[in-house]
């Protein structure tokens, strides 16, 4: 048994096949020629962040999983390992609480405008406090959760704590589960007119490209706070542009963005009402140690036909 480890990873996860005598290797150089090379024999594949094509798969003749460090694989060609009963794993219980942990981070920022508290005091200006614009709480708000997934039901449970009106959209969770879980469910343009605060947690597919663009924005409040966590490309960084420009919503915080890593001297950059983080929301230390178990796990479980294997987390 030979297992790959596309990008570094916790070594908590590594210990899974030190501990069984699975010979496995680390893999940083991901040019394509490179992979096809190394990944011909392997029999399972941890990947993070680099992209799996078809034309690597096809040479992969022994594989038989690729764990996701992770639970977005659009970096990685699906339908071949679906057409060719390759499997694909991925950490589903892992990063929610992290991912949640990092939405809340960015509405309590852009609520409470915290950075220009704190830079008023630091340049002496602490008496000019009534010179800051309107700041607000959460108590009673309006957060519209877009996918309803873990990730979603545990933003759910810290936005009770701050006593926040929840709503929900999501068209693959049945109503009775959103109702169990205290929220309110809704249809998405309902939502889309009432909400104070929108978050994002859904994959990136047809259905979900550019979900809100031009149109969406003209329907928000002009007090809406929109963050995204999830995939970029669901939102339109152009019709973002120009709803921030043009002050149709209040702000937005984005852990991912259209293009990674984005453009030099992005246009976004300049928007003083925008909170950019790189796609870090799931990296927590204590969530890359989970991950990193987890995806390990999901190859070694799998390959040994082991019934610990956690069957929720196989995709296909």
């Amino acid at each position: 048994m030979k297992i790959a480890i596309m990008g570094k990873i916790h070594p908590d996860g590594l210990k899974i096949f030190e501990e069984n005598n699975i010979d496995n290797f680390e893999i940083n150089d991901f040019d394509e020629n490179n992979l096809v090379q190394k990944l011909s024999d392997v029999d399972g594949i941890v990947i993070r962040t680099a992209n799996l094509t078809s034309n690597i798969l096809s040479n992969c003749k022994n594989l038989k999983i690729v764990s996701r460090h992770g639970v977005g694989f659009d970096n990685v060609d699906y339908n071949y390992l679906s057409n060719n009963n390759i499997k694909l794993a991925i950490t589903a219980t892992s990063n929610a609480v992290s991912v949640a942990e990092h939405v809340m981070t960015m509405i309590l920022y852009l609520t409470k405008k915290i950075h220009l508290s704190n830079k008023l005091v630091k340049t002496g200006n602490f008496k000019k406090k009534s010179e800051l614009p309107d700041f607000f709480e959460l108590y009673k708000k309006k957060i519209l959760i877009l996918g309803f997934g873990r990730i979603g039901q545990e933003l759910a449970k810290r936005c009770k704590g701050f006593e926040m009106d929840i709503i929900v959209y999501d068209p693959y969770v049945s109503n009775n589960l959103i109702i169990q879980k205290n929220c309110r469910p809704v249809e998405k343009d309902e939502g889309f007119k009432i909400a104070d605060y929108i978050s994002i947690h859904l994959p990136l597919d047809n259905n979900t490209k550019n979900l809100i663009n031009y149109e969406e924005f003209s329907k928000f409040k002009k007090n809406l706070i929109l963050i995204n966590t999830a995939r970029g490309g669901i939102i339109n960084e152009k019709a973002l542009i120009d709803a921030l420009d043009n002050n149709k919503i209040s702000s937005v915080g984005l852990d991912v963005f259209e293009k990674e890593p984005p453009i030099e001297n992005h246009p976004l950059y300049e928007q003083e009402n925008a909170l950019l983080t790189p796609h870090n929301a799931a990296l927590t230390l204590e969530s890359r140690k989970r991950m990193s178990i987890e995806a390990c796990e999901n190859v070694y479980y799998f390959l040994k036909n082991d019934k610990k294997l956690i069957d929720k987390n196989i995709i296909s």
